[in-house]
């Protein structure tokens, strides 16, 4: 074992800022990283054994003890238990014998809660040793335990009709997964030959040229932040540094959140493409694309695609032809960790420590990977920049609106009779959006994911664009029949508690305060100040240095905001507090031990 350890460390030539990538082949191969691995480790690469561990603690997929030979990851996001995760989970308790959390007597099973994994339009979901399980029912968990008892290898456990459709189906990916792309727009159309604007416009394009081109077009992030994505360029190229790095930020963590997904799958030749523009633009020669762990099913076929690029001489070197023009790509994974989807967050990761957001200055684009000029695009932005240097700006801002032009590609999820991805022009609007996807009866929508806001049916007139409505992508629909607080406000207040890094006092602190006063409120026990306080204490939680501690409170202060005759109507008026404690209770036990009979 030992020796196996060695050859992985060595692998990555003893690399500390590699140990991610360490730390994920040694659980795979053994399946989970004991304590005498992280002791090799530490000596090997020349750090801490403390170092190690808060690594391996700040993710949810690493583990120092057996997980049980199937891992069973069920998924716990909002819409799960919209289509019915409950009852999935208790099959899997009843069939596997053991509760969420355990692992059976046997070491056979391990059966584990986690965050959204991007299944959203298909759920609910499921990862079973790295393998995605969708639309599962008590029924299939039932054939699923019966074929893991029998013996069956994971991949076993679903036939070639289980494959989704388009790529998934291809022999490197064999995924049960499917893509649900209900509209496709200029940007996911197909009518774009892979390499084109590498092999036919960048020889004829200076660096500058391109950062122009990307200026001119108006197109901003599309991760949700909305930086300019040419001026983010040009500060990178302009920055001093021995090196540039471009990173593909393709950590979609944010509940509801699946279009990456289906861009990896059906369009990777598109954004390694993108990356490989925005390389030539910033003068970078190494490219990463940071890979949330939950789509590690991927890793063999996005392998494959970079092959094809670099004998295609679409990566490598002098690509397209061009002299000089060096620039290549790997993947590196994530392990589950909601904030690293924050740039600075993402890039420490990627260097091999704990996701803990950075202060600013300096920024990524100065001072970031490895200390050196970093860019950091979105998948979307990425794959919508090869379009626009090939149709040119002018084409790209025939769409959407002025302050915010092209389109945007959403995830829409939840009560809805289509739920998928769909491409839209900028200025599209909710209620359209509702009878685009076959949604009636609607209460809420979730736009933006838990970080965003949840708005009501006054609201539904809005039009998605940055001087409105901004958004990631996520949109979540709320049929009449849920409950606002317990189904949804709840759900999003304990992911952000379970997501938090820790590292602020009011992130780390105040959820887990607002989240009970929202219990109190809901069980009736809650008071009109107890609604003034929740809107009190999410104004301080801005003060954290993160955009995950300034959005931590905002399932709360937008409900409250656009739902507030729900919080009044559980509310106890006339009352200044409500005392909970129960004196009776209090002294039982001292009054049962000397026989004393209490008064009250």
């Amino acid at each position: 074992m030992d020796a196996k350890i060695q050859e992985i460390i060595e692998k990555y030539n003893n690399d500390k800022s590699r140990l991610m990538d360490i730390l994920i082949d040694i659980q795979s191969e053994i399946g989970y990283i004991s304590k005498e691995s992280v002791i090799q480790i530490a000596k090997q690469i020349d750090i801490s054994h403390v170092d190690v561990e808060q690594t391996m603690s700040f993710y949810h997929f690493f583990t120092q003890s057996p997980p049980g030979k199937y891992s069973i990851f069920l998924n716990n996001s909002v819409v799960a238990d919209m289509m019915g995760r409950e009852g999935v989970r208790a099959s899997f308790e009843k069939e596997a014998g053991c509760k969420f959390g355990e692992i059976t007597e046997d070491g056979l099973i391990g059966r584990f809660d986690t965050a959204c994994i991007g299944m959203n339009d298909q759920e609910p979901a499921a990862i079973i040793n790295n393998i995605v399980f969708t639309k599962l029912t008590p029924f299939r968990v039932r054939e699923i335990i019966r074929d893991i008892k029998a013996g069956k290898s994971v991949s076993d456990l679903f036939m070639e009709s289980y494959y989704g459709g388009g790529m998934n189906s291809s022999d490197k990916l064999r995924a049960m997964v499917t893509n649900n792309i209900r509209k496709v727009g200029p940007v996911l159309s197909r009518n774009y030959v892979s390499g084109a604007v590498i092999k036919e416009k960048l020889p004829q394009m200076s660096a500058e040229d391109v950062i122009n081109e990307v200026k001119d077009s108006g197109i901003r992030g599309r991760g949700g932040a909305g930086f300019p994505t040419g001026l983010k360029w040009e500060f990178c190229r302009k920055a001093k540094g021995d090196k540039h790095y471009i990173l593909c930020n393709a950590d979609e963590g944010e509940p509801g959140t699946f279009k990456d997904r289906v861009i990896l799958t059906e369009f990777p030749e598109l954004l390694f493409e993108g990356m490989a523009v925005a390389a030539y633009a910033i003068g970078a020669n190494e490219g990463l694309l940071y890979l949330r762990y939950e789509y590690k099913y991927m890793e063999d076929y996005l392998e494959d695609v970079l092959h094809k690029a670099r004998a295609n001489n679409l990566l490598g070197k002098n690509i397209g032809g061009i002299t000089g023009f060096d620039f290549d790509i790997r993947i590196q994974f994530g392990a589950g960790a909601y904030v690293c989807g924050e740039e600075s967050a993402l890039i420490e990761s990627a260097e091999g420590k704990r996701g803990e957001p950075r202060d600013r200055p300096p920024f990524p684009v100065e001072k970031g990977y490895l200390d050196q000029p970093t860019v950091i695009n979105n998948v979307e932005t990425l794959i919508t920049a090869v379009k626009i240097l090939n149709f040119g700006s002018e084409w790209y801002k025939s769409f959407g609106t002025e302050d915010s032009t092209g389109t945007k590609v959403l995830s829409i999820s939840g009560d809805c009779k289509f739920p998928g991805i769909y491409e839209v022009e900028w200025g599209f609007s909710v209620r359209d959006m509702l009878d685009m996807v076959g949604a009636s009866e609607v209460q809420a929508v979730q736009v933006g994911g838990p970080s965003g806001s949840l708005i009501s049916p006054k609201d539904f007139d809005r039009v998605l664009c940055y001087s409105d409505l901004s958004t990631g992508g996520s949109m979540i629909i709320i049929g009449d029949h849920r409950d606002i607080l317990k189904d949804i406000v709840l759900n999003f207040m304990e992911f952000f508690i379970d997501e938090s890094c820790g590292s602020c006092s009011t992130c780390r602190e105040i959820p887990v305060i607002m989240t009970e006063k929202l219990k109190n409120i809901m069980n009736g026990k809650g008071i009109a100040k107890d609604i003034d306080d929740l809107l009190e204490w999410g104004e301080l939680l801005k003060v954290s240095r993160c955009g995950l501690g300034h959005t931590a409170g905002n399932p709360i202060l937008s409900s409250i905001k656009n739902f507030r005759h729900i919080y009044d109507e559980k509310v106890i008026r006339d009352l200044d507090y409500i005392s909970e404690f129960d004196l009776k209770k209090a002294t039982k036990e001292s009054c049962d031990y000397v026989g004393r009979i209490p008064s009250i």
